[in-house]
């Protein structure tokens, strides 16, 4: 990215040049020089004063599986969001917005301005939704800009270090599971109501219902040093709407339209608390006065799910998939002092890779060393929407597949035309739903993205399966906690009623032991809060405080089914070394220590019955370092 400035040209009459000469010979000459470098000294302090006051804050909200027709201001007759239509109208509306069809590839692109595929982020589990560490984040580069960075919500770009939001340029973080509520990292009976979270890394209890936690906890990060004009930067990517779709009150689903199953009922009254929460969010703004140089961006991470059946704005497809239903989101950005044209649509084909190169400029940002970004800046259509910006090609795809091939799963997007899978054909200028192939009538156009494919391909494809491999031992997260959905496998247990269940998958974790020294290994068929027998099952005696589609979540968010494994032993398999250990009836842990050599490694655990026969992998390990060996 690079801004040349053209000087501009500027004459000089012969009267003035002659009274210069004059004036440039007399004895006053050399006051006067004393005099203009002060007064241009005065103006450059005031002004570079007026331009650190002037900092833009920012405010990036991403609601999680809303589609594009989830809103009552795109359409929808079934929800009332009065405060996003609110937003909708003061806004600059992107309407041909697009993401990636699911929900971690769409935050790696946004955080850094290059496609998913191009930073090592190609799944939602399975160790593929974990950011490289080589990337710079959003956070990264506002922090080296001076502004304060906070995360309230979902990342899903990984949860150990150097992985975590903590690692990636973020002072404050809370959240829960990395990729949502009740993952096998998340806090085992979470239901969103009342539940434990991560906060900078260690875990605490909050009250209330999960949105109004991370919306409150933004509002206090506002509030929190704002006199002092420095300027900060939030992501707001809330867990909602997600399923499973729970509520603390069951009435907030409550409808009269025979057209909402309850599934949809408690799908919209998760929007609608988002709503809610906005104008709390924007009113926090107005009275610490700072509404009117906050850029509020919003936004979703994929195509829509519960809602699609009865509304999804005339178009084909849903999330996880390449039809435009799968990855045409909502898009809206506020800046009251920016100046901005509020309630216009800006049409041209725009992405998430465009969101941080567009921040970079607009609040100029400083890059301490050159990016070279997929996507490109919209700076100067915020100011004049019919500004037409230059034909370029995109694409989406969503393989979660071991060996990426080109074109399987994909969509390539060029102004109205869509490429996809290579087979089909759509003009969505003539038709918008998707509903006429006509992959035999173009072929100037399917040979233009076709090369342009080839360029994507040869892009993102190197290093592109490399499994995630946390560090252990640093002194930044000094137990490493690794749970199941991070196995290099397939198909994994990657949600705490999965395992509850028994699932019969065995996986590794690949590790970087940052020192040579002494470990320890507690291996658990149960997370430690559970506080069960591995043997056994938990026992819950929690009071019901959210409620499902269902009915009461009493004991798990994804399901209340406990199955006792009949564990008799444990094996142990971390790099050459390996150790077996009997399990007692009481036991809720084995502890392994070993002596490990520096450097990347893979760990394994098996749970074993009477036989030595393998009945599953053991799901939860904390690893810490006792001792680090000094060689003479």
């Amino acid at each position: 990215m690079s801004i040349t400035l053209k000087k501009p040209k500027m004459k000089a009459n012969r009267s003035t040049v002659m009274r210069f000469r004059k004036f440039r010979s007399s004895k006053l000459f050399p006051l006067g020089i004393i005099v203009c470098l002060y007064v241009v000294s005065c103006c450059t302090s005031r002004t570079q004063t007026a331009s650190a006051n002037k900092a833009p804050n920012v405010i990036l909200i991403v609601t999680d599986d809303q589609g594009y027709g989830d809103l009552s201001c795109h359409g929808n007759p079934y929800i009332k969001t009065p405060n996003i239509d609110r937003l909708y109208k003061e806004s600059v509306r992107f309407t041909d917005f697009h993401v990636d069809p699911t929900c971690a590839s769409t935050r790696a692109a946004l955080m850094t301005g290059k496609y998913s595929h191009h930073v090592g982020v190609w799944h939602t589990v399975s160790g593929g939704n974990h950011l490289r560490t080589s990337e710079i984040t959003m956070a990264d580069i506002f922090k080296s800009s001076g502004y304060r960075t906070g995360l309230f919500g979902k990342w899903h770009l990984g949860s150990n270090y150097p992985y975590r939001p903590m690692d990636r340029g973020f002072d404050e973080w809370l959240g829960q599971g990395d990729g949502g509520t009740g993952t096998t990292d998340d806090w085992f009976d979470n239901d969103r109501v009342n539940d434990h979270y991560w906060y900078n890394g260690k875990r605490e209890k909050r009250s209330g219902f999960a949105p109004d936690v991370f919306y409150a906890a933004a509002i206090d990060f506002i509030k929190k040093d704002h006199k002092e004009n420095t300027p900060f930067f939030i992501y707001l990517p809330t867990y909602l709407p997600h399923d499973p779709h729970t509520l603390p009150n069951k009435s907030l689903a409550d409808n009269d339209n025979a057209a909402l199953t309850k599934e949809v009922s408690y799908f919209f009254a998760g929007i609608e608390q988002i709503d809610w929460n906005i104008n709390r969010l924007r009113k926090a703004l107005e009275e610490s006065d700072q509404a009117k140089n906050t850029i509020i961006v919003f936004m979703s991470d994929n195509g829509g799910t519960a809602g699609v059946k009865l509304f999804n704005a005339g178009m084909r497809g849903y999330k996880g998939q390449v039809y435009e239903g799968g990855h045409r989101v909502p898009f809206f950005i506020h800046w009251p002092e920016g100046q901005f044209k509020s309630d216009v649509d800006v049409k041209a084909l725009t992405a998430h890779i465009d969101v941080l190169p567009t921040l970079i400029e607009l609040c100029d940002l400083k890059l301490e060393s050159e990016i070279d970004f997929d996507g490109r800046s919209f700076k100067q259509q915020l100011f004049d929407s019919e500004l037409e910006l230059s034909a370029r090609t995109l694409f989406v795809e969503t393989q979660r597949t071991y060996k990426a091939k080109p074109w399987v799963k994909t969509v390539g997007m060029h102004k109205q035309w869509r490429l996809v899978d290579n087979k089909e054909l759509y003009n969505l200028q003539d038709d918008p739903a998707q509903k006429k192939d006509c992959i035999g009538e173009h072929p100037e156009v399917i040979e233009n993205i076709r090369n342009a494919h080839k360029k994507y391909w040869s892009k993102v494809t190197p290093m592109h399966r490399v499994p995630p491999c946390p560090i252990v031992g640093h002194p930044n997260d000094p137990e490493t906690f690794l749970s199941p959905s991070d196995w290099y496998l397939p198909k994994v247990p990657w949600n705490h009623a999965q395992v509850a269940m028994g699932s019969p998958e065995v996986g590794e974790w690949h590790v970087n032991i940052i020192n040579q020294g002494k470990y320890r290994f507690e291996v658990r068929r149960w997370p430690r809060e559970a506080n069960a027998a591995i043997q056994g099952i938990p026992i819950f005696t929690k009071k019901v405080d959210a409620w499902g589609t269902g009915g009461p979540i009493e004991k798990l968010i994804y399901g209340n089914q406990m199955n006792p494994l009949p564990v008799r032993s444990i094996k142990l398999d971390v790099g050459k070394f390996s150790e077996i250990i009997q399990v007692g009836s009481e036991d809720k842990k084995v502890v392994f220590e070993m002596s490990l050599p520096a450097g990347n490694t893979k760990i394994k655990g098996t749970m074993l019955d009477g036989d030595n026969q393998i009945i599953a992998g053991t799901y939860y390990i904390y690893m810490t370092r006792l001792q680090t060996l000094v060689r003479n």
